[in-house]
């Protein structure tokens, strides 16, 4: 594929998107990250999109919402590996709240296996995912439907919610910064994930790689109110992304890092289980198998990952 031909299909993809990672660029134009990035630096040089953190966006400052169907097909693998390590968070008989998204859509179709699981939700997709578990009871919210993400908003679902308590909230969103938190870029949505959050114990965000240091308009979760980040390892070259990853763990955010890489068959491997400390919040970061206090190692991770 000539460079004329590629450039125009990256940006094709990013008008299509919002935001698409270098990753996920380089495997639709066939083509290594390396000559990917450089294309990126030659659109940008147009005005035609902007780099941020091991990927383009639409250029203007803030990157707008996705529909569900492309959402669906972007960053597939560290999704799942997201959701493998995060369901390892839930346990049996416990009561949660679970938002919209498709990587909290693969979070629940992990949770079907979790006996007496009481699991809250807004999303239709996360409801169906759990609509054949015999042991899961699930609750949806009022609300009206908003078809782009499958969710219900507005003033039914928040006054649903209120007065409710759980033990965990399983968020995701269109941008993640230490700053900010945790963003999206509809209103609407915003205000259902922040009634989400006041009715649970610890929230838990769940945030591929390319999520880390993009910031969009409607603000649902200040750093401060995050416990916990489930995240994929940036690449070797997204400084900024370890960056922001270091900077959320200084906040007091526990971070977990999956595993996305793949075996010789090639077929995923398995996400690598990190325990997460109790609700004391930490400074933390692990990706290793096994469970008991951190070694040195697990400790100097996020700073390792910023220094590559």
């Amino acid at each position: 594929m000539f460079a004329a031909e590629r450039r125009q299909l990256i940006l094709e993809m990013v008008r299509a998107n919002g935001a698409v990672s270098l990753r996920e660029l380089a495997r639709v134009v066939q083509t290594s990250e390396v000559t990917v990035r450089r294309d990126v630096r030659a659109l940008e040089a147009e005005g035609l999109l902007d780099r941020r953190h091991g990927g383009a966006v639409l250029p203007g400052g803030f990157t707008r919402e996705s529909g569900f169907p492309q959402k669906s097909h972007l960053a597939t693998a560290e999704k799942t590996a997201i959701a493998d390590l995060a369901a390892g968070l839930v346990e049996e008989g416990e009561a949660i709240v679970v938002g919209a998204g498709t990587t909290t859509q693969e979070l629940a179709r992990r949770l079907a296996r979790v006996p007496g699981l009481t699991v809250v939700t807004n999303s239709l997709l996360v409801a169906q995912a759990l609509a054949h578990a015999n042991r899961v009871e699930v609750v949806m919210t009022g609300g009206t439907l908003r078809g782009s993400n499958y969710a219900l908003v507005g003033s039914g679902a928040e006054q649903s919610l209120q007065g409710l308590r759980v033990s965990k909230a399983f968020l995701s969103g269109s941008g993640l910064t230490a700053e900010r938190g945790l963003s999206t870029s509809n209103m609407l949505s915003a205000s259902v994930d922040r009634a989400l959050v006041q009715a649970a114990a610890e929230v838990v965000v769940l945030a591929d790689h390319t999520k880390l240091g993009t910031d969009t308009m409607f603000q649902t979760v200040p750093t401060d109110l995050i416990t916990r980040l489930v995240t994929d390892e940036p690449p070797a070259h997204d400084d900024r992304a370890a960056t922001e990853l270091q900077a959320l763990a200084d906040q007091g955010v526990q971070i977990a890092v999956a595993g996305t890489g793949s075996s010789s068959g090639g077929e995923q491997a398995p996400a690598r289980r990190a325990p997460l400390p109790g609700p004391r919040r930490g400074v933390t970061l692990r990706s290793g198998a096994g469970f008991g206090e951190p070694t040195g190692t697990e400790r100097g991770r996020v700073a390792d990952l910023r220094r590559r």
